[in-house]
């Protein structure tokens, strides 16, 4: 399973440990700590991949990995997509734990507007990420007593934005080849545009990347198989999106009400999460029993993890409109994109369409 997330920019972090005199020091060492842990122990794809003990899946999706970062960076005029070639998943690391980062998300007990943390360069985002998962849990532990709702959930992958040669991570390789395919174009994405402040913004240019690179992956290199493969696990994304967005309209209208006893607002709420989590089985169902998603249930639904699946992706069709409109060519698209995200926020999605 892949729930679309924000970048998690551990790089800017390291950058913002050296500027900032008032963040959590602790917090900056970790994110610093560990990534650098991560660079030291990588090694390049190709030793990995001549080395008689590394498995044979692993060595075939590395290959695979490798193929589609080249499709990635080679120019357009060479059948590729173009985007600047910063380093990246040109080393392997195993992570040696099941995700490479595990998430905090922290809301008030009556929104789903996300707590957030500001760093120089990085700007605001609405989550802290560990690690160590011992880390992430003493950090939710405190916001729960608090009194926020919180959801911690594990990564597989993240990018650094270009600040770093980001390796590849065993954790990626879990995936199944599609989603790993447009894992790769998606973060090979973010280093070229990225604007601090506006996950908005940043997850749809490379969502918009993502999907224009896969429809050329697809054309070029794709099976039967592969389409198929990529076609479902889409269709499922789609689906448990439109759930988890339609369960957090709903709470956001029962918390716009006014005059509302807490008592009566608490007990509204719990019944909108227990029906989400009915609409789920019912979801489940008609994919056969398709349990990916499980995990996601298990940790306990609530406005931290509801406010983490915000609409990332609502400007996709601003940036393919542009898309068109510069006929395909990803690096004009991407200059072009640049120019709009200069302008107010407000004012960026009109920019896009050319308005």
């Amino acid at each position: 399973m892949r729930v679309r997330r924000a970048a998690w920019a551990a790089g800017l972090l390291l950058a913002g440990a050296a500027l900032s005199g008032c963040a959590d020091v602790r917090y900056l060492s970790q994110a610093a700590g560990g990534q650098l842990d991560l660079l030291r122990r990588a090694r390049p794809v190709e030793a990995a991949l001549a080395d008689p003990v590394t498995p044979p899946e692993v060595r075939r999706k590395l290959r695979l990995v490798s193929d589609v970062r080249a499709f990635a960076v080679a120019p357009e005029a060479a059948g590729g997509l173009g985007l600047p070639d910063h380093g990246a998943f040109l080393k392997f690391v195993d992570v040696g734990r099941p995700f490479v980062v595990w998430n905090v998300f922290s809301a008030p007990e009556f929104s789903v507007t996300l707590d957030t943390s500001c760093f120089p360069v990085a700007g605001c985002v609405g989550y802290r990420g560990y690690f160590a998962e011992a880390g992430a849990r003493a950090y939710a532990q405190e916001r729960r007593a608090a009194g926020r709702d919180v959801s911690v959930g594990g990564v597989s992958a993240y990018s650094t934005l270009g600040y770093l040669r980001d390796p590849v991570l065993s954790t990626m390789l879990a995936y199944p080849d599609a989603t790993l395919i447009r894992t790769v174009i998606h973060e090979l994405a973010h280093p070229g545009l990225y604007v601090p402040g506006d996950t908005l913004f940043n997850e749809s240019y490379a969502t918009a990347v993502e999907e224009e690179g896969m429809r050329r992956w697809l054309a070029a290199h794709g099976t039967p198989e592969l389409r198929e493969q990529d076609r479902l696990a889409q269709e499922r994304q789609a689906g448990f999106e439109a759930l988890l967005l339609g369960a957090r309209a709903r709470l956001e209208a029962l918390y716009a009400e006014s005059g509302l006893p807490e008592a009566e607002r608490r007990e509204r709420k719990t019944a909108i999460l227990a029906d989400l989590n009915a609409l789920y089985a019912a979801l489940k169902e008609s994919w056969g029993g398709y349990a990916g998603y499980d995990a996601y249930f298990a940790r306990g639904v609530n406005n931290a993890s509801l406010g983490a699946v915000a609409a990332y992706a609502a400007m996709v069709p601003d940036f393919q409109a542009l898309l068109a409109r510069v006929d395909g060519q990803l690096p004009a698209f991407t200059e072009t994109a640049r120019v709009c995200s200069r302008r107010p926020q407000a004012e960026r999605a009109a920019c896009l369409r050319g308005s």
